[in-house]
């Protein structure tokens, strides 16, 4: 019953932009599966009604649909395409921002109540985990009130901060509190992931970032490769390759400085890693970029496809 619902919340609020009326939550309907493609995962709790969507993460490969849940703890950049979607039997989804600042507050609320012990270690950065009865009970809930704008100012805080409890209080838990704790390991390397992404072109040590972070180089590349799936220097790779399409699409004739523009010295390698990537060469992709006039986003997505987890976001 309560998926039935979700569904038909889902179908009859769905927008070309994914956005609603409720700050950080999004839905989407995808009508057809789409060829893997970059994207940034956001810091996101993701839940599908409908469809299955597969998510690669470095070399670990996540698949969710409905009675599961992705937690995106740091914002990632993720290869993603919905499974088997179409016309007829299309993907139904949604997803909320996660926000440090309330996990903050409410972590900051509960004082000395009864959580679950974190495992001790490094955290991933993206799990998948079940959807649980109350998870859902929750998520409808904030839903409906896409129906009651008139209720929305008053209640919506409550069921965001009922969700984020659920999500604290389970399976997942341990990742989604060190995303509001300033001083966690997972909040560190999410630290050291904006700074390669700020600065993608510029060389870097592993010793630097790791100050950076305050933790010892071998602490840092371990929880970093545990939060992303990927060592420091292959993070920074794809970024540069996302970030390098984003520039092709825009001009697709000086394959050369765009190269020296996110990085490479040399444009074999880049032509080399650009083509182990995206499965072509810059000069052939660029040109069929241009040839089918598409926008390309900051993640390296054509524009015409909705990003995130729900395409993207979900």
């Amino acid at each position: 019953m309560g998926f039935d619902e979700l569904q038909s919340l889902l179908a009859r609020h769905t927008r070309p932009d994914t956005t609603t009326a409720i700050d950080g939550l999004y839905i989407a309907r995808v009508e057809r599966s789409e060829p893997p493609a970059p994207e940034m995962s956001g810091t996101v709790l993701a839940v599908l009604a409908q469809g299955a969507k597969r998510l690669a993460v470095g070399e670990q490969v996540h698949e969710y649909g409905p009675g599961r849940i992705l937690v995106a703890s740091v914002d990632l950049p993720v290869t993603g395409h919905f499974v088997g979607a179409s016309s007829r039997y299309p993907a139904l989804g949604f997803a909320l921002t996660l926000e440090p600042s309330a996990i903050a507050d409410l972590l900051l609320d509960l004082g000395s109540a009864d959580l679950p012990r974190s495992r001790p270690g490094a955290v991933p950065g993206i799990a998948v985990g079940d959807l649980t009865p109350e998870l859902l009970d929750a998520s409808l809930r904030l839903l409906r009130l896409l129906d009651h704008r008139r209720d929305q100012a008053a209640l919506v805080p409550l069921v965001k901060k009922e969700i984020l409890w659920r999500l604290i209080s389970g399976a997942q838990g341990g990742a989604v509190r060190q995303l509001g704790l300033a001083d966690s390991g997972l909040s560190h390397i999410a630290r050291a992931v904006r700074w390669i992404r700020e600065h993608y072109a510029e060389p870097f040590r592993v010793e630097d970032l790791a100050a950076l972070t305050g933790m010892s180089a071998s602490a840092f590349y371990r929880n970093f490769q545990v939060a992303t799936a990927q060592s420091p220097i292959q993070f920074q790779k794809q970024i540069r390759l996302q970030q390098a399409r984003l520039l092709l699409a825009a001009d697709p004739h000086d394959i050369t400085t765009i190269a020296h523009r996110v990085g490479y010295d040399s444009l074999s390698q880049f032509s080399r890693e650009y083509r182990r990537r995206y499965g072509v060469p810059p000069s052939r992709d660029a040109a069929s970029l241009h040839r089918l006039g598409s926008r390309v986003t900051s993640s390296g997505v054509p524009a015409s496809t909705p990003r995130r987890a729900v395409r993207g976001r979900p």
